[in-house]
């Protein structure tokens, strides 16, 4: 059973935290979307830096709603079992439907953020068009695509984009500008393969700015778990090259 885009938002919205200035100011926003890990002690710090740079940030859990632990997701999630990339697509749409109906957002420069996960699932609706029933899990996914358009850059951390993933074989409909982060050491692929991906998204017309990161797969999370070793160096450079691309975008 698909939701609607209202619906998924609605089911989204109470688990959405919001950063910045708590005014009725029109700012731009960034919204941010986590890892297959679930919500890390990473995400403020890039959504302060965000707010730093004069936009609101607003930090989506897609698993709260689903009432799924970490212990379920690092099963089940990070493994490919369940809420693969096109699945979790519709979070994204939805939540850019909702965040775009706020009256101190300025809808028309929204910026999404994604990690591994997220970032695949970002990736993931750049291909779709929104225009046919279910697409992204949605019954009604034409209702968030106005609001895509809206979306004027992405920063990728190191995606996913391995088999699966759509950005590998099929072209981006949307062309936002595009930070791409690729960790040198990541173990969920190599330098080369990410760069195809990356390549193959330029080609189709989307201004993408690689940033190749001396460290391992999730290097910016303060927990760095097996493979994934913590880089607070690095992480502040990536911090730092968050805020110069919302300068740019």
């Amino acid at each position: 059973m698909t939701d609607t885009v209202q619906q998924r938002w609605a089911r989204l919205e109470p688990h959405v935290t919001a950063y910045g200035p708590v005014d009725g100011v029109v700012r731009p926003a960034v919204i941010l979307f986590h890892g297959c890990g679930g919500l890390r002690p990473h995400l403020p710090m890039y959504a302060q830096a965000a707010v730093e740079a004069g936009w609101r940030a607003f930090i989506v859990d897609s698993y709260a709603p689903r009432g799924w632990d970490r212990n379920m997701s690092l099963t089940l999630v990070c493994t490919g079992v369940l809420l693969r990339g096109p699945e979790r697509a519709g979070d994204v749409a939805a939540t850019v439907w909702g965040i775009a109906q706020r009256p101190d957002v300025d809808a028309g420069k929204l910026v999404l953020a994604g990690w591994s996960h997220g970032s695949w699932s970002m990736m993931d609706l750049m291909t779709m068009r929104l225009d046919r029933s279910g697409e992204a899990g949605l019954a009604d996914p034409q209702t968030a695509r106005a609001a895509l358009d809206g979306v004027v850059g992405l920063g990728l951390y190191y995606p996913y984009v391995g088999p699966g993933a759509l950005s590998r074989t099929r072209p981006w409909v949307r062309h936002p500008q595009t930070l791409a982060v690729i960790a040198r050491d990541d173990h969920l692929t190599s330098v080369g393969n990410a760069r195809n991906v990356h390549d193959r998204v330029a080609r189709d017309g989307t201004p993408v700015e690689v940033w190749i990161a001396n460290g391992t797969h999730a290097f910016d999370e303060p927990t760095g778990l097996g493979p994934m070793q913590h880089d607070p160096e690095l992480t502040q450079e990536s911090l730092r090259r968050l805020g110069a691309f919302l300068g740019r975008v």
